[in-house]
């Protein structure tokens, strides 16, 4: 049964844990008013899964709820009782697809963090916008615990808490300043966006992301971190361990480096070592092995086909008028970052651009709509970027 302690303002939320809990509360939270306020935390430092591992929700008239998600078998009477309301989530893109696993989906939202990068705020974490904003200083620094572990401490707990204390009033504040910027529509129609956010594929090759994987330049070397990466990523995958946990980059760096004829010689190698090394030795040494062996014509080539556009630093050699419309384009979008305040990476997407400049298409609107680019963007950059590559052009005629 939930129990109520004390917290930041003298009273701790309940900490839901069984369905017959959430069903009794979620009544409640169905006759509250206005907007919910939405958190979740995870443990991506120390799990493999980006499950939910606490969800925060406040509203007017109903309170602060913290629900621990590993007791709950049915999310339903909890979906339910959000599903008419809009949803106030701070960096929204974090939580959405974990809160999407259980069942847990806005039909509107308010990301606070986006609306304080579209008001041009510099500092847009929780804690400074909600001082800038509404003047209270947040005690944050548990975001990276490991909020998998049972039983909860006390002061996670508050610090979960915390997290949708202020949502409701800072997503007041933010809106009033958006309509004052002349701003509201931009922030509708980047907000509806977000109710269609998946997480990027990892791609083809996710080993290539291996932190210090330039430093391995020979397709042995680099055979060799493959396989090491494939053996932790199986291993981390079945445990449910944070892969970094199991066995760090740098590890699999060094062994890439090793001449290492035995397990132990593996170990000993610098920078090969570590509890999680030790521990899982002989799983490390048969991926090295199997590295090895393989054929030549087996092996990763150091710098694969992209399937994708060249790094703009080639582009002056391969496609000259594209990197003249880069620059421009560049000049471009830093200056209506600085008119509108701003970022440039909200204006338009850095990939959609390349890809607009390097097409060099005939209706430049067009291409950035089918790239998936929201009409305010549309509005403001195509015809700005038109313009300027046609004075460009007009110039080197």
């Amino acid at each position: 049964m939930a129990e109520d302690a004390e917290g930041p303002h003298g009273h701790m939320p309940a900490v839901i844990n069984s369905d017959t809990d959430l069903r009794a509360w979620c009544t409640r939270l169905a006759s509250g008013s206005g907007p919910i306020a939405v958190d979740a935390e995870r443990a991506s430092g120390y799990r493999y899964s980006q499950r939910a591992y606490l969800v925060q929700v406040k509203r007017q008239g109903a309170g602060t709820l913290l629900i621990d998600p590993i007791g709950i078998a049915d999310f339903t009477p909890l979906a339910q009782a959000m599903s008419d309301a809009e949803w106030i989530i701070h960096a929204a893109t974090q939580d959405l697809p974990c809160l999407a696993e259980i069942g847990l989906v806005p039909e509107s939202v308010f990301d606070t963090e986006l609306a304080g990068r579209l008001l041009g705020r510099e500092r847009v974490g929780l804690a400074p916008l909600v001082e800038s904003e509404l003047g209270v200083h947040l005690e944050k620094g548990h975001g990276a615990a490991d909020w998998s572990k049972r039983p909860l401490d006390p002061a996670l707990i508050r610090y979960a808490a915390l997290d949708v204390e202020f949502l409701i009033e800072l997503r007041d504040v933010l809106a009033s300043e958006l309509r004052a910027a002349g701003k509201s529509h931009i922030a509708d129609q980047e907000f509806h966006k977000l109710l269609g956010f998946r997480p990027k594929e990892p791609g083809p090759d996710p080993w290539r992301r291996t932190s210090g994987l330039h430093k391995a330049r020979k397709p042995r070397q680099l055979a060799v971190v493959r396989e090491l990466w494939n053996a932790r990523d199986e291993l981390a995958r079945t445990t449910d361990t944070a892969p970094g946990r199991i066995l760090p980059d740098s590890a699999m760096v060094a062994a890439a480096h090793s001449n290492a004829t035995t397990p132990q010689e593996l170990l000993d190698s610098d920078g090969f070592h570590g509890r999680g090394a030790a521990k899982h030795l002989p799983l490390w040494w048969a991926a090295v092995r199997k590295a090895r062996d393989l054929a030549n014509s087996e092996l990763p080539v150091a710098s694969p086909p992209s399937g994708g556009l060249p790094p703009p630093r080639a582009w002056e050699d391969r496609n000259p008028d594209a990197h003249a419309r880069l620059l421009v384009a560049r000049e471009v979008l830093a200056r209506l970052s600085e008119e509108r305040a701003i970022p440039v990476e909200n204006l338009m997407t850095p990939e959609l651009v390349r890809s607009v400049c390097w097409e060099g298409p005939a209706d430049p609107a067009a291409a950035f709509r089918s790239g998936g680019a929201r009409e305010w963007q549309v509005e403001l950059v195509a015809p700005a970027l038109t313009s300027a590559w046609a004075d460009t052009d007009a110039e080197a005629r």
